[in-house]
Order: C-alpha cells, then sequence, then structure tokens
C-alpha cells in the first residue's frame, strides 16, 4: 500500500498557518482548504471584521483558527500579526502571503505616482515584510513552507497595469531569493500565478470587461479561488517536500496561448 500523503489525510494536523489576505477571494478559500486539512489557521487581513467573520466560519466547520489585524504595508503591523500566530497556537509553520490589490488602469506615462506607491507597497513590500518575519518564526519551528501569491502577471506584461505586473514580477524574484535562503534551513518558499480568478476583486467590471478577461484563457472561463487554493496547499504540503523556488501557473492555459 502506498505511503504517500494525500490531501485527505489531515496532512496539517499539528501546523499553524498564517493567511494574509485572508478574509475573502483565494485567501479565504485557502484558510478553508488549510483547515480542512487539519491546521490551526489564523486569518490576517486589513479588514478586521471581516477576518473575525471567515474565522467563525472556520470555527463552526470544526477548525481552529483566529483573527488578527493587519496591514502588510506596515512592518510593525505584520511583525505584531505573526507573533499573535505564534502566541496562539504555539508556533508558526506555514505562511501564505496572499494580500493584495489591483490599482487603476493608466499607461505607464501617466500612471498615477501615489498609484504606484500604493500597489508597490502592497503587493510586493507586503510579501518582504510578512517574509521578514514569518521566516525566522518558521525556522524557530523546525521548518515548514510559505507559498507568495504571484499572479500570471508575474510573467507577462498587461496593459495599463504597471505597477500591479512590476509588483507580481518582484514576488517571484523574491521567492526564488528567499528559497535559495532556506532551503538548508527546512523552510521551502515557492510562488503561485494565478489566471484572472471569480473573485470579489473582479466582480465590479461590467460584462463586456468580463467577457474579454475570459476570452484570455482558452479554458474558456475565469478561474476559482479553490483550484488556487489546491495549488497552494498542495506547496504548503509534504507532498511537495522537493519543490523549492518555484513558480507554478493556475491559469486556464493563458499563458500557453
Amino acid at each position: 500500500m502506498s505511503t504517500t500523503p494525500t490531501p485527505t489525510d489531515q496532512e496539517f494536523v499539528g501546523r499553524t498557518a498564517l493567511v494574509t489576505g485572508g478574509a475573502s477571494g483565494i485567501g479565504l478559500a485557502l484558510a478553508h482548504r488549510l483547515a480542512a486539512g487539519g491546521a490551526s489557521v489564523v486569518v490576517a487581513d486589513y479588514d478586521e471584521a471581516s477576518a473575525r467573520k471567515a474565522v467563525a466560519e472556520l470555527q463552526s466547520a470544526g477548525a481552529e483558527a483566529a483573527a488578527v489585524a493587519m496591514d502588510v504595508t506596515d512592518p510593525a503591523s505584520v511583525e505584531a500579526g505573526v507573533q499573535f500566530a505564534v502566541d496562539t497556537f504555539g508556533a508558526l509553520h506555514l505562511a501564505v502571503n496572499n494580500a493584495g490589490i489591483g490599482g487603476p488602469s493608466n499607461p505607464t506615462g501617466e500612471y498615477g505616482i501615489d498609484d504606484w506607491n500604493r500597489v508597490v507597497a502592497t503587493n510586493l513590500s507586503g510579501v518582504f515584510y510578512s517574509m521578514r518575519y514569518e521566516l525566522p518564526a518558521i525556522v524557530a519551528a523546525g521548518g515548514g513552507a510559505v507559498v507568495n501569491m504571484s499572479s500570471i502577471l508575474g510573467t507577462n506584461g498587461f496593459a495599463g497595469s504597471p505597477a500591479y505586473v512590476a509588483a507580481k514580477h518582484g514576488v517571484v524574484g523574491l521567492t526564488k531569493t528567499a528559497a535559495l535562503e532556506y532551503a538548508a534551513r527546512n523552510v521551502r518558499v515557492n510562488a503561485v500565478g494565478p489566471g484572472f480568478i471569480d473573485t470579489p476583486l473582479l466582480r465590479h467590471t461590467d460584462s463586456a470587461a468580463r467577457d474579454h478577461l475570459i476570452s484570455l484563457h482558452p479554458a474558456g472561463r475565469l478561474g476559482k479561488a479553490e483550484e488556487v487554493a489546491e495549488l497552494a496547499a498542495f506547496l504548503l504540503s509534504d507532498r511537495a517536500s522537493f519543490i523549492h523556488g518555484s513558480y507554478h501557473l493556475v491559469d486556464g492555459g493563458y499563458s500557453a496561448s
């Protein structure tokens, strides 16, 4: 009989997971997926009320979970959130750096300086600040894994989104660097690049814009948050024990076309 771990083996029992931007969309799907695998989950989000609502959902399903307010653009807030996870559940083993924003659409030569700074601060600096405090905590726990949420735009350009594209490319490079640094310390660091996913971030778009985004995916639809969560959960699990510094697409064929 095979002894290879499977997703139904409660593979995250005894581990604490921190999910930034965990109150909605991909982050919420990840929180549920990790909890289903037995993890104690800390939902970190800028919107503390939404984080508490997410935790109530997890707890009603029998999971151990806690909420913490976290502004990933503020290093002190991130440090406090990581310490909260350690204090609440005794250690930190897994982290998903998912918090992000889209930003306005404008050509590079017309892009607002404040808009640039805000998008990069959240989507790139926020990942750095998170790993800056997560990695020492995970090392102290004896090892674990980190998944950074990049995007299909971590490998492609997209007209009108210079800040978002630059930040998501940066996340891939930051992931590879941290993976090299921490592999020998029993911490794996990888990145996921979702295509356009049907989350609240996209639901404000009109039908024409939505149809255009769908057309970019050979699969003929937008992705589901749960599909991204499944890939991230695999990368966090022992099933991915020899995967370090990789960037994995879940994009409905976007990058293949």
